[in-house]
């Protein structure tokens, strides 16, 4: 097994090794950025947790406290915290997937976390738009003006098309085919795949590209499908400013995001008739589990349009 000297401390060899396992991560399963920002920042937590249970305040290094024991306590420690479930469930799953890597890379002989119970978390429904709520929204932004006419294209493709925000960002001119109504986005472990848009959808980022597009371009070389007001490829903050704005500009009482797009997507395909697996692919989802949260919620519509509709119920 690899050895590490007895007087190194831990913000030189942990700090090592978890860059060493961010960095496996990123480059052997191809996770997004922001996943591997969360595995550090999970992994930092328990390094924080197991400085606060010394005596003398010296945080150790994490081989040493690499026992069952110790993370049966942190797991008791965060539920005395009132941490929910999903957070217990998300940290745990970094720990077992960080210790497995120490194992495979001869630091450990044996995961600790390997036997410990990751609570399930609770099942949320996600959030999602009613139709005409959709249509308030995207009717909201100005396209008498080039931004508007940008607002209004990025608000119909992430309705029409249920991409996350991360791939709208990343989309080029290239990627994009109005006249044959759809687009090509590189989701999670660079996976890339092909979805369709309707003509609606089509019209509006026509209507941007030939309009709103080159008044807001300052670089000709730019290759970025959407672009701020500094002629620059627009960043995910962008998009929720953009979403958040006209949301309280539709009047709508629920918190808009990129990702509510996406739920209403999902449910409103699957309330009309769409099959899951066909639904599943536009998503880009790996598994189709995931994307079967979606059929608890058109569950949940047709019980209620039963209760307003049959005369017995």
């Amino acid at each position: 097994m690899k050895a590490w000297g007895d007087g190194e401390r831990v913000t030189v060899q942990d700090a090592r090794v978890i860059q060493e396992f961010i960095d496996h991560l990123g480059i052997e399963r191809g996770l997004a950025g922001n996943t591997l920002e969360s595995y550090a920042r999970d992994l930092r937590q328990f390094l924080e947790y197991l400085g606060e249970e010394r005596e003398d305040g010296q945080c150790p290094l994490l081989l040493r406290e690499a026992e069952p024991a110790r993370l049966v306590a942190y797991v008791v420690w965060m539920r005395e915290k009132g941490m929910a479930p999903s957070t217990i469930a998300r940290r745990l799953a970094a720990l077992r997937s960080f210790y497995n890597f120490m194992v495979q890379e001869d630091y450990l002989e044996l995961n600790p976390a390997r036997d410990i119970d990751i609570p399930k978390p609770d099942k949320r429904l996600p959030r999602i738009l009613t139709v005409s709520e959709v249509e308030r929204l995207l009717r909201q932004p100005d396209e008498g003006r080039p931004i508007g006419l940008r607002d209004r294209a990025i608000l119909e493709l992430l309705y029409a098309t249920g991409i996350r925000v991360s791939e709208l960002v990343s989309l080029d001119l290239e990627h994009i085919n109005t006249a044959r109504r759809q687009l090509r986005c590189t989701g999670k472990g660079h996976k890339e795949r092909i979805v369709p848009m309707g003509s609606i959808s089509a019209g509006a980022v026509r209507r941007y590209l030939d309009a709103g597009r080159p008044e807001l371009l300052r670089n000709p070389l730019e290759e970025a499908l959407f672009v701020n007001n500094h002629g620059r490829r627009l960043t995910r903050q962008g998009i929720w400013k953009i979403v958040k704005r006209h949301g309280r500009g539709a009047s709508i009482d629920k918190r808009i995001t990129p990702h509510i797009m996406r739920h209403s997507f999902a449910t409103h395909l699957l309330e009309n008739g769409a099959d899951l697996r066909s639904v599943q692919e536009m998503l880009g989802h790996a598994d189709i589990s995931t994307t079967q949260i979606y059929t608890h919620l058109t569950g949940r519509h047709l019980k209620d349009v039963y209760s307003r509709a049959h005369p017995r119920a």
